[in-house]
């Protein structure tokens, strides 16, 4: 089938439809389940230790390695963390709630099946606000509720680093039984062409917020923070949701935005063509933005939920729960709102700090000694800039609050101009030490001393007579090629505002 100017094949999983034509021929429908590893010393069921890094399989015990007759004890801090999360996302806390066992096999869980939550979750109906091209979307959740986490397998061999190919398979079990907290939303619809913004822009608030309340170390490259992203697309007019697919465990927020988008416009194409959509997980894949089939994906009634026999119930006090109220720290969006008054910074530039993960970064490079404009200036300019040139997020570069401060402090001490500062920028991301020491390795202070500078002029002057003899005439435009020239015999390290009042100076010129 030609349609225009491209095949639609039904045999090609890959086969796309662009962007924009899928968002006008469908609506999409968003869920995200967000997994999110407490920070507890201890396991969800039993007293091993949760570092990460550890050797593989020394963080295990008879419970966590399912040895018979070993019975399981609910961590009360994780409880206590779980209660905390639902109440910054604005849930209804359970009053009596219990745990269930989730029924599958998988080489990585010990038991052959997960103590998770089911039909009673400990956290339930809540929302969390996201602001996504200057309006305000809200995330209803479904549910938070408390499980263990799985061990780690890690397939050896073949080409792809899953287990089709592999030629044998190992597993670590000292990740098998740290707390993880689940956090599902509710479908979202009415996202239209702005669904991929606004599934990373609830990730990163998201992150934020378990940052806030100090429940998780929510390190996406560690595993501690991961994402399920489910897509739909349901015609344009129909009020019939259409089929869903679960991307698995895809770990930062730009691959969930890509992988949004990659979903919209396979499903759309899969749609068009007289396909159908069919429920699976699927597998993200970072260099070609893409998505491919997983498994087919179960419903509730497959994992055969029953009550824990094990666990007695969990029955929060209520007035345990109003303290824990009480005592949330102030939560990132008001946050925001009161530095932004504090910043004197518009509702876009604050949007575009959120959006880039920066916030935290300018909050910190400010508190380091930079001027709030600075620290924005450098953040969301030179530095997003080598960000994207490497394919890389801010939170990734190899420099600190602290180092980006102390080149603020040059700049306005008159030792660094702001084209040195680029340059002991990059200097700091290679590796090449602090900025101190980048500009004293690449010599790159700032031309201060009066007498080499007007000896710079002097030379510049005479190798430009056309130029001065212009300035002298009064055209005074033209004193711009001679701080040019200034700025290129200095190496960019002249003062341009000072070289420019010397030369005028020397021939004679008053503005």
């Amino acid at each position: 089938m030609l349609w225009k100017g491209w095949v639609i094949t039904m045999a090609d999983p890959m086969t796309l439809m662009p962007y924009e034509e899928a968002l006008a021929r469908f609506e999409p429908v968003l869920g995200l389940e967000t997994h999110v590893e407490l920070g507890t010393a201890s396991k969800m069921f039993c007293g091993c230790q949760t570092a990460f890094g550890a050797p593989p399989n020394t963080q295990v015990c008879p419970v966590c390695l399912a040895f018979p007759g070993a019975l399981p004890v609910a961590n009360q801090k994780a409880i206590e963390s779980t209660i905390r999360i639902g109440l910054a996302l604005n849930c209804t806390i359970a009053e009596w709630c219990r745990f269930a066992r989730k029924n599958y096999f998988y080489p990585d869980m010990p038991k052959n099946y997960q103590i998770s939550q089911y039909d009673e979750p400990l956290c339930s109906n809540g929302y969390l606000d996201v602001e996504v091209g200057g309006r305000t979307v809200r995330i209803e959740i479904e549910r938070v509720h408390l499980e263990e986490d799985t061990g780690k397998s890690t397939h050896v061999g073949g080409a792809t680093g899953r287990i089709h190919g592999a030629d044998y398979s190992i597993v670590d079990y000292n990740r098998a039984g740290i707390p993880l907290v689940e956090i599902v939303t509710k479908p979202i619809p009415g996202t239209d062409a702005m669904a991929p913004e606004v599934a990373r822009a609830y990730g990163i608030e998201l992150r934020e917020l378990m940052r806030t309340l100090g429940v998780s170390d929510v390190r996406m490259d560690q595993g501690s923070m991961r994402f399920d992203v489910n897509v739909s697309l349901m015609p344009r007019g129909s009020s019939e949701w259409g089929t869903r697919t679960e991307t698995k465990n895809v770990n930062s927020f730009r691959s969930v935005e890509r992988s949004v988008r990659g979903e919209i416009e396979r499903q759309a194409a899969v749609l068009a063509g007289g396909g159908r959509v069919i429920q699976e997980t699927r597998h993200f894949h970072e260099d070609t933005g893409q998505t491919t089939s997983g498994r087919s994906k179960e419903e509730a009634q497959d994992y055969r939920y029953f009550p824990e026999p094990d666990l007695v119930p969990i029955e929060p006090d209520p007035a345990w729960v109003e303290e824990l109220r009480a005592a949330l720290p102030e939560l990132p969006s008001a946050r925001r709102r009161r530095l932004q008054s504090e910043w004197g910074v518009s509702d876009l530039d604050m949007q575009a700090m959120h959006n880039a993960d920066a916030f935290d970064l300018v909050e910190a490079t400010i508190a380091a000694g930079a001027p709030a404009a600075d620290a924005r200036k450098w953040w969301m300019g030179e530095l997003a800039r080598r960000a994207n040139e490497s394919a890389t997020t801010l939170t990734d570069l190899p420099i600190t609050p602290a180092q980006v401060a102390r080149v603020t402090v040059l700049v306005a001490s008159g030792a660094l101009n702001d084209k040195l500062a680029r340059s002991v920028l990059e200097g700091v991301l290679a590796g090449e030490g602090g900025p101190d020491e980048v500009v004293a390795s690449r010599g790159l202070q700032i031309v201060n001393d009066e007498g080499e500078l007007s000896a710079i002029i002097d030379q510049v002057l005479a190798d430009n007579a056309d130029a001065a003899d212009k300035v002298r005439a009064g055209k005074i435009a033209a004193v711009g090629a001679l701080v040019g020239g200034v700025m290129k015999a200095s190496r960019g390290k002249a003062d341009a505002a000072r070289a420019r009042q010397l030369i005028l100076e020397k021939l004679g010129v008053t503005e």
